[in-house]
C-alpha cells in the first residue's frame, strides 16, 4: 500500500510540474491495486471476514449455522482452487508467447505470475477456515 501510494504520488507531482507522467506508474499501480486486493481477500478469508448475508448466516440453530459457515468456506476453497488452475495456464501463455506488458513492455508473466500464487493461498486459507469450523468445542458446539 505504502509502495502503491508513493509511486502515485510521484506520478501526480510529475505531471503537475511537466504535464508529462512517468509511463510505467499506471500499469504498476493497477498490479498493485489487484495484488492488494488478493492479499486482502486472503486475510478476509483467514479471519472469516468474508461478505455473507448475515439474515441467513446468523439465523436458525448452531448446527445449520455450522453448515453454512463450512460451505461458504467449501464454496470459496472450490472457487479459488479453479481460479489458480485456469489462471496457471494464463501464466504459461504469457511466457510461451512472449507477451509483453502495453505499457512498459516487461514480460506479462511478471504480473500473472501472482494470480495463480494468491487464489492459491485463498483457497488454503478457506480449507484451513472449513477445518477450522468443522471442530466442535465445549461450548455446545459453537465453530470456532
Amino acid at each position: 500500500m505504502g509502495m502503491l501510494a508513493c509511486i502515485t504520488f510521484a506520478n501526480v507531482v510529475v505531471r503537475y510540474f511537466t504535464d508529462s507522467s512517468f509511463a510505467w506508474t499506471e500499469e504498476f499501480s493497477v498490479f498493485l491495486m489487484i495484488l492488494l486486493a488478493l492479499v486482502a481477500g486472503s486475510a478476509a478469508v483467514a479471519r472469516d471476514r468474508h461478505i455473507r448475508i448475515e439474515y441467513f448466516a446468523e439465523g436458525g440453530s448452531m448446527a445449520r449455522r455450522r453448515r453454512l459457515a463450512q460451505f461458504g468456506a467449501a464454496m470459496v476453497a472450490l472457487l479459488f482452487f479453479l481460479i489458480a488452475a485456469l489462471s496457471v495456464r494464463v501464466v504459461w501463455d504469457d511466457y510461451r508467447f512472449e507477451e509483453t506488458s502495453p505499457g512498459i513492455g516487461v514480460p506479462q508473466w511478471w504480473y500473472s505470475i501472482w494470480l495463480p500464487i494468491v487464489s492459491l493461498a485463498i483457497a488454503l486459507r478457506a480449507v484451513g477456515l472449513l477445518i477450522r469450523r468443522g471442530r466442535k468445542t465445549n461450548d455446545g458446539g459453537r465453530p470456532r
